[in-house]
């Protein structure tokens, strides 16, 4: 019988972060540290609207580009909160989360032979979705010692008459590392130079902790042109199950995207559009008490790691904390199946976002602080025993 199986689908590995999940599931007791989803439950006046919809029998297809309603309230907050205007018309498609909308992106923009430039530690699904496309992913590996930004030096370093795409995953999932405005203006002026592309995936936009809120890329000079800026309702609004998000971008761009989302997709949710429409809205106030409950966990996390001498570099976005674990001697992989043999805690090995994320573990904090004071403990008891021998 004739191979049924794609090589190029065979050969991509699995997730690295739902390895670990799929373990702690079935371990009594465990406590998961793994998986980047809010522990908080989507906003009431959120989920109402949702059910709302449902009541008024709001269950058909809508426009494969989402509603027109939605549509202009991402419009709406692209401006408000950037500057950036978008025409909802032609230029903003609402996706099933924005891990579609990375894979339309790459899908309508790359032919085989592409590159794609990917700086990592980062997001487990630009890789594959660049592969499956038969495109080249190229690997940026990023400094912990410049705070896993992306440098203009490291981006020179990397291009050739073959690169098209920048992928820009700020702020950063797995480190929690974020780009200011001045490390922004550097890269766009790299990209207008030599004519590059850029994917910003902006999902953890809303959570930064520092005194600048968080700037997109597409706002700098020549750059809104050359943008497709991803986002979404997962992270901010705790809207997981949801499955919802959009890019906003060239209409060039948007319609070859809309036309692969019209074939395998159709359109997003009905009652999630919906629901997104009030998040817009009125959720402001919900994200920004969300967000300090997050900035009050990373400070536990951060003064935890000290006291233990687990050496971490202060992030300032999403929900992640990315400590060093060099010192003793393990493989990320190692140290994490011990950590949760042990104790019972699950966190995410670095190398499942890269194979520079050696050394390194990814631990989430979108979760209780009860949570996160239970695991603090069992972690120290864990690294003393390692300590003492």
């Amino acid at each position: 019988m004739r191979n049924p199986l794609s090589k190029t689908v065979v050969e991509i590995q699995p997730s690295g972060i739902r390895k670990f999940f799929d373990i702690v599931s079935e371990m009594k007791d465990a406590i998961s540290l793994g998986v980047g989803e809010p522990d908080f439950d989507t906003p009431w006046h959120i989920r109402e609207e949702g059910i709302y919809s449902l009541e008024r029998g709001k269950t058909f297809y809508t426009s494969n580009s989402g509603l027109k309603e939605l549509r202009m309230e991402i419009c709406n907050y692209l401006d408000r909160t950037q500057g950036l205007k978008y025409d909802y018309n032609d230029e903003v498609l609402i996706t099933v989360g924005g891990s579609e909308a990375i894979d339309l992106a790459i899908r309508a923009m790359i032919d085989p032979g592409d590159e794609v430039l990917i700086p990592q530690p980062s997001y487990v699904s630009y890789v594959p979705c660049v592969a499956l496309v038969y495109g080249k992913p190229v690997i940026i590996e990023l400094q912990e010692k410049n705070q896993f930004r992306l440098t203009k030096e490291e981006l020179l370093e990397k291009i050739t008459d073959k690169t098209k795409i920048l992928v820009m995953p700020f702020p950063n999932n797995p480190t929690g590392a974020i780009m200011e405005r001045k490390d922004l203006e550097e890269i766009a002026k790299v990209c207008v130079e030599k004519d590059i592309f850029v994917i910003s995936d902006e999902i953890y936009g809303a959570l930064t902790y520092n005194d600048e809120p968080h700037v997109s890329i597409a706002t700098m000079p020549g750059m809104k042109e050359r943008t497709i800026l991803i986002n979404g309702f997962s992270k901010a609004y705790a809207m997981t199950g949801w499955r919802l998000g959009y890019t906003a971008g060239p209409s060039e761009i948007m319609k070859q995207m809309t036309k692969i989302h019209q074939f395998a997709i159709m359109c997003a949710p009905t009652s999630s559009q919906y629901a997104a429409i009030e998040a817009l809205k009125n959720g402001d106030k919900d994200v920004e008490v969300m967000r300090e409950s997050y900035n009050q966990r990373r400070r536990f996390l951060l003064k935890a790691f000290e006291e233990m001498n687990l050496e971490c570099f202060e992030p300032f976005g999403a929900f992640y904390m990315f400590p060093s674990i060099k010192r003793f001697g393990m493989t990320s992989d190692e140290f994490a199946n011990r950590l949760l043999q042990e104790e019972k805690v699950a966190v995410v090995p670095g190398t499942a976002f890269g194979d520079c994320g050696e050394g390194f573990l990814r631990i989430s904090y979108a979760y209780s602080i009860d949570n996160l004071k239970e695991a603090v403990g069992r972690l120290k008891k864990f690294i003393e025993r390692l300590d003492a021998k």
